[in-house]
């Protein structure tokens, strides 16, 4: 069996949940005996799995169904984690969807991160099979590195008294970047640390002018940064605050679980399933929760939760999602 892996521009979203999802994809399937290839002009694949949203995905689904090629498209964006990301995204949220809908409708199968994205497609009234499969994540990737650890501290000029508040997500609004800055602005004696990048351009002037004229003299936006320093980063921190408004499941959650970070999430529907609050992270509601369970996290008032919560990443470890992912292509060619 040989399956084609399509990402459109991937140059251009390189920086994105979705950009990692292709190589997160591959190394899943490396564990299985699927035949991957990324080559468009792939002559003899026998699944497209294709993962992006263009023009060119769309012809590259009408071709391969010309060819009799049978399409499974990965269900990474919906409408309402499009909302409140870029300027003007509201305006045409509801374009957006139609557009999702009918490039969705051309799959045989739709596979989705979380069950609570696949009870969103459900609910774009789809008739093809909607499977929810974890992104993933490469454990071993993220083990317990004190040279990482090291290089994360050494590469901020941080002191081994200071407490630091992680989070890592585009500059959007639904990520909850305004929150983040708030608590930072709250607590002067935490450094609080952002990564993550996007053109400012496209984003809300208040975002735009909150991250280029940052003026919290606690709070650092050091930008898009891979390596030794994220990973040390998610292992050195001492928390994992990610306020985010709306996620089909979070990569970057599944980083910091396995990195035995503790985690500090919003309570919101795409977590229902596998975080619980008290039992593997902690959850809050509004901004006034975030800032009291971060100051009891921080101060060892209630307990620690990182080893529970790596027992959910060991479960999404790739290994395993590559077996999930050649399940569904051949009960798809079965079809």
């Amino acid at each position: 069996m040989k399956v084609l892996l399509y990402f459109e521009n991937q140059k251009l979203i390189a920086k994105s949940g979705i950009g990692r999802a292709l190589k997160l994809q591959q190394k899943a399937l490396s564990f299985t005996d699927v035949e991957v290839t990324t080559d468009e002009k792939c002559p003899d694949y026998d699944v497209l799995h294709i993962n992006t949203y263009g023009i060119k995905s769309k012809h590259m689904v009408r071709m391969a169904h010309k060819k009799g090629k049978k399409v499974i498209y990965h269900g990474h964006s919906t409408y309402e984690d499009f909302r409140n990301s870029f300027t003007g995204s509201n305006a045409i949220a509801p374009l957006f969807k139609r557009y999702l809908v009918s490039l969705y409708q051309e799959a045989d199968t739709i596979i989705t991160p979380t069950p609570y994205s696949r009870k969103l497609l459900q609910g774009y009234h789809l008739n093809q099979p909607i499977v929810s499969i974890s992104n993933g994540i490469p454990l071993e990737k993220y083990e317990q590195n004190n040279d990482k650890v090291q290089a994360f501290r050494d590469y901020f000029g941080l002191s081994e008294q200071q407490k630091v508040i992680m989070s890592v997500g585009l500059f959007f609004e639904r990520k909850g970047i305004l929150d983040f800055v708030e608590l930072a602005k709250r607590h002067p004696e935490f450094i609080f640390i952002w990564f993550g990048y996007t053109d400012l351009r496209i984003v809300p002037k208040k975002i735009r002018r909150l991250v280029k004229y940052n003026q919290v003299s606690n709070l650092i936006f050091p930008g898009y940064i891979t390596g030794d320093v994220i990973q040390g980063a998610y292992q050195g921190a001492d928390l994992f605050l990610y306020p985010s408004y709306e996620e089909t499941e979070g990569i970057v959650v599944l980083e910091a679980l396995a990195s035995k970070q503790k985690v500090l999430v919003r309570n919101i529907p795409v977590y229902q399933k596998w975080l619980q609050n008290g039992v593997n992270s902690y959850q809050a509601n509004n901004i006034d929760e975030f800032d009291t369970k971060m100051v009891q996290i921080l101060n060892k008032k209630i307990p620690d939760l990182s080893e529970q919560g790596y027992q959910l990443a060991v479960a999404r470890d790739l290994p395993e999602i590559g077996k999930q992912l050649q399940t569904v292509y051949e009960e798809v060619l079965r079809e």
